[in-house]
């Protein structure tokens, strides 16, 4: 299905977008990724959507990407004897592995490996940091800790720990069962959360055993500090700014925002921006005028996706979140100053015959009267070689497999098209051309750009560059074998 822009959309299924009619209308109105949050929802129900999203995928012949979100390790404290204690600025208060109901002088925190990490000084957020305390004293069985932001705590709230490293692995069991099940399933992206080191990557990819891809969600201020080695290891990135946003001074968000969008364009990686981004549209059918800034922010800074949580997911108004996203994306990519600011934060890569081979596609098309760059690809890389360039004119990625074809639907300008497997160059030629006019990029009388790799249907091998026609009959009188 093609689209008027090239940032993606990612829309969360939840109870608001449960049955076939309303998935489809969301992908109609734009969603080109759903995301299955573990959190929420059983086996059974996490199977019976994905067998919803197949179905629309087939009917609708668009290749679809299906993005399972797993939870990760819960931090909570546990359970009040009155339920709910308020806490007031100055008073101590302690964390123990007593399983006895807390009281206003101390609760228990069944975490033995944060006292483990804890050192006096810490800083300990309750209740997604409406509560600060400092630990003063610890040990490995209890915090003594004085309170720095008061409020209300009660049975089973969250706890986070920004300064230290956990001795947490970033898979619970339950994420280990989830993982197997997903990928049992067939997803084609998973997202790792509770990431604080590139360790934590390679496990889950070692679980996971090339069945999908890997998205790493950055929302602790340890995986910021170790974002190089993680972007390494990782297929892509979720700038998870809600975690964020808890666990650091909120006006730290954006510029860290910024900085991974761009690191992640420059290695070519998919990166999504997600969280709160049109928050009201939960209740309302309109946004507020700073969030649709703030997707527009996104959108400027060359974002692959951007995602919808709640709002599509349990909001009243799913579709018209979609929409309203859609909308977005199309006039801020149609505003000159866009295709400035694209321009202006490329990075240039020139390490690879593959990588002057997607520049010099770009060039080409840029500044002559070329209508799309189509690319062969195998494993997905040359797709997104020619998307970290950021070209002015479509991107078409020509691939034999479904699961490739799924996968680039979460990158940037990516238009999926599936084609047999290959054997000749003026095969992979005569193929683009038809593709290019089915799907109403180009005409008969217009030219593309070819990119692909001999040997065919072997990852890694692009090294050819074709400008071509697309009459058929003018590809067999002048194209090689």
């Amino acid at each position: 299905m093609r689209r008027l822009r090239n940032v993606k959309i990612v829309a969360t299924l939840g109870p608001a977008s449960n049955d076939y009619e309303m998935i489809k209308r969301l992908h109609e109105a734009g969603a080109d990724v759903f995301r299955l949050n573990m959190s929420h929802g059983g086996h059974d129900e996490i199977r019976e959507r994905h067998r919803i999203i197949r179905e629309i995928e087939r009917e609708l012949e668009s290749p679809i990407a299906i993005l399972a979100d797993l939870q990760g390790p819960k931090l909570r404290v546990g359970v009040f004897t009155n339920e709910e204690e308020q806490l007031v600025e100055g008073q101590k208060f302690r964390f123990d592995l007593d399983e006895t109901a807390g009281t206003n002088a101390r609760v228990c925190l069944p975490h033995p490996e944060i006292f483990k990490a804890l050192e006096d000084g810490t800083t300990l957020l309750v209740n997604d940091g409406k509560i600060r305390l400092k630990v003063e004293t610890c040990g490995a069985d209890f915090a003594d800790c004085i309170v720095t932001a008061g409020g209300a705590i009660s049975n089973r709230k969250g706890v986070n720990v920004p300064e230290v490293v956990l001795p947490l692995a970033a898979l619970s069991d339950k994420d280990r069962a989830d993982l197997e099940f997903v990928c049992q399933l067939g997803v084609d992206w998973i997202a790792l959360s509770f990431v604080q080191r590139a360790a934590d990557v390679e496990e889950a990819k070692a679980l996971i055993g090339g069945r999908a891809a890997v998205l790493s969600k950055i929302e602790k201020p340890t995986a910021v500090t170790s974002f190089d080695e993680i972007l390494a290891v990782s297929d892509g990135i979720m700038v998870a700014r809600g975690d964020l946003g808890v666990e650091l001074p909120v006006q730290n968000v954006p510029p860290i925002q910024k900085r991974l969008v761009r690191r992640c364009r420059a290695a070519a990686k998919p990166v999504i921006v997600a969280t709160q981004m049109l928050e009201s549209m939960i209740e309302s059918p309109m946004p507020t005028r700073a969030e649709v800034s703030d997707v527009a922010t996104a959108i400027y800074e060359g974002a692959d996706a951007i995602m919808l949580s709640a709002e599509s997911a349990a909001g009243q108004y799913p579709v018209e979140a979609v929409s309203t996203m859609n909308n977005v994306a199309v006039e801020v990519e149609s505003d000159p100053t866009y295709r400035e600011i694209i321009e202006a934060s490329r990075v240039v890569k020139r390490e690879s015959v593959a990588d002057g081979i997607v520049a010099a596609a770009r060039e080409i098309a840029e500044s002559t009267d070329i209508k799309a760059i189509c690319c062969f690809t195998q494993s997905g890389t040359t797709a997104l070689l020619t998307a970290r360039e950021r070209p002015r004119v479509p991107i078409i990625a020509l691939t034999s497999l479904r699961g490739t074809a799924r996968r680039l639907a979460l990158s940037w300008g990516t238009n999926c098209i599936m084609t047999g497997e290959l054997e000749r160059f003026k095969q992979a030629v005569v193929n683009a051309a038809r593709a290019a006019q089915s799907a109403g990029y180009a005409t008969a009388a217009d030219q593309i750009v070819v990119t692909a790799g001999v040997p065919f249907n072997v990852p890694g091998t692009t090294n050819i560059l074709r400008v071509a026609p697309c009459d058929q009959s003018l590809i067999f009188a002048s194209d090689p074998e």
